[in-house]
């Protein structure tokens, strides 16, 4: 889930990924856009590097709750904010 793996995508297609639910979507956009996956985007999307549910250990840096809204960037990470606090910050 590195920002290295959108290497050689086009903006357009970075969004597009961005807005991928899971990996099956992800996968038929790659054949969609003629894009060639590297081993190592192969093996995020296949080997449970691409998900859409955050890590169950997520707690907020700022106040500790677990109560948290999310939006998942695959082979990114995600961006999270504490619905107790506000505050935001991202996991990779």
């Amino acid at each position: 889930m590195k920002k290295e793996l959108l290497k050689g995508l086009t903006e357009e297609q970075i969004v597009k990924v961005k807005a991928c639910k899971n990996s099956d979507e992800l996968l038929a956009l790659a054949k969609e856009e003629g894009i060639e996956l590297t081993d190592e985007q192969l093996e995020a999307v296949s080997g449970g590097g691409c998900t859409s549910e955050p890590p169950s250990d997520v707690k907020c840096p700022k106040c500790g709750s677990t109560k948290t809204e999310w939006v998942w960037f695959p082979f990114v990470g995600y961006d999270l904010t504490c619905t107790k606090c506000g505050h935001e910050w991202s996991k990779k």
